[in-house]
Order: C-alpha cells, then sequence, then structure tokens
C-alpha cells in the first residue's frame, strides 16, 4: 500500500509541474505578444506620421524665414546704437534657432525635403524667385535690396530700418502660423505656431513703441 501511495504522489507532482511550466509558457507568450505589439505601434512613432501637406509646408516655409530673421538679428550687434535694439535682436536669434532645428528635424522625419541654408530665394522649394518683393508667397519676406540696405545702414538709421522692417517680418511669421494653427494636423507644429503668434505679436508691439508708433 505504502508503495502505490508512493506511485500516486509521484504522479501527482509531475502533473503539478507540468501544469505550472504550461501555465508559465502560455504568460510568457502573451507578455511577448504584448511588448511587440506595443513597439509597433508606439506613441512616438504614430505621432511623427500624424502630419498633413500643411504641415510640411509651415516648416519648409518658416525654417528660411526664420534664417531670414537670424541674418537681420545677426547684424544688430556691430551696427545698432540703442541697447534696447540689440536686446531685441539677442531675444530673435535665442527664440528661433532652436525652432529651425525642430522644423529640420520634423521635415527629415517626415522624409520631405529640407530648405538649404543659402539665405537666398533659391533656400525655398518652389518659390518665385524676385530678388526685390521677397519670396513669393511668403509673406513679410525682405527682398535682396532691402537686405543690402540694412547691412550698410549703421546706428540710429540702422535702429529705426531693423524695427521697421523686423515688424513686418514678424506679422508675416504670424500670419503663416495662423494657417498653420487651423490647417496643420501635427500637434507639435501647432504648438510651435502658437507660440509664434504669441512671442512674436508681444515684439510686434515691443518694436512698434520703440518706433514711437504706440
Amino acid at each position: 500500500m505504502s508503495t502505490i501511495r508512493t506511485r500516486r504522489a509521484a504522479v501527482l507532482a509531475v502533473a503539478t509541474v507540468t501544469a505550472a511550466l504550461v501555465l508559465t509558457a502560455c504568460g510568457g507568450d502573451d507578455s511577448g505578444h504584448e511588448a511587440g505589439h506595443g513597439t509597433s505601434a508606439s506613441p512616438s512613432a504614430s505621432a511623427s506620421a500624424a502630419h498633413n501637406a500643411q504641415d510640411v509646408s509651415f516648416a519648409q516655409g518658416m525654417i528660411p524665414h526664420h534664417r531670414q530673421a537670424l541674418e537681420m538679428a545677426g547684424l544688430a550687434a556691430d551696427r545698432a546704437s540703442s541697447a534696447d535694439v540689440k536686446d531685441l535682436a539677442a531675444r530673435i536669434e535665442k527664440a528661433q534657432d532652436p525652432e529651425i532645428e525642430t522644423m529640420s528635424g520634423w521635415l527629415t522625419a517626415w522624409g520631405e525635403d529640407v530648405p538649404a541654408a543659402t539665405g537666398s530665394a533659391e533656400s525655398m522649394p518652389g518659390m518665385d524667385h524676385g530678388a526685390d518683393a521677397g519670396m513669393s508667397g511668403m509673406p513679410g519676406m525682405m527682398g535682396d535690396a532691402d537686405m543690402e540696405k540694412l547691412e550698410k545702414a549703421s546706428g540710429t538709421a540702422f535702429d529705426t530700418m531693423f524695427l521697421t522692417m523686423m515688424v513686418e517680418h514678424h506679422e508675416g511669421a504670424v500670419e503663416m502660423a495662423g494657417t498653420e494653427k487651423a490647417k496643420g494636423a501635427y500637434d507639435p507644429a501647432t504648438a510651435m505656431a502658437d507660440d509664434i503668434v504669441t512671442g512674436q505679436s508681444a515684439e510686434i508691439e515691443e518694436m512698434n513703441k520703440l518706433l514711437g508708433r504706440n
């Protein structure tokens, strides 16, 4: 009897271990499947794909627009006479340079062309290269003649010219950003557009005060 009981106990033990192993294996399979599913549909992958043609247009247009603002702001250090103008120019550089990097990253991730850093109309795909009219379709862009005048100016004449041109430039950026807010699909792009509207509208008001318009 003791031998039979011993055999029964051994059989039960083996069955219990086998069942545990089967359950563990099933649990491992489910876990692996879930992890794989999560990787294939990660939030970052989904977000990078959630953009439309307006988002691409916004980035491809705003990059050269920002670059021209940086070019204008870069002249202020040596040519401006007003400390307020120099401070404003420094803030413009600090705000817009990182945005250029961010938008370039979006375009690269989307497989789209990043405008070349030439500083000319040729850097904007599909634009009419009017030397004195700025870049066709890009509000607020300065033409080559305007930029040459700014480069040759200095002192209070530079201050007035810089502020006048930058107000127009900012107004164009606000217009472009407004279109992105209304028609864009990529959340980071529409959020940046909102920041541009808020920040540059405040700078427009500041510049108009410096010009004595308010």
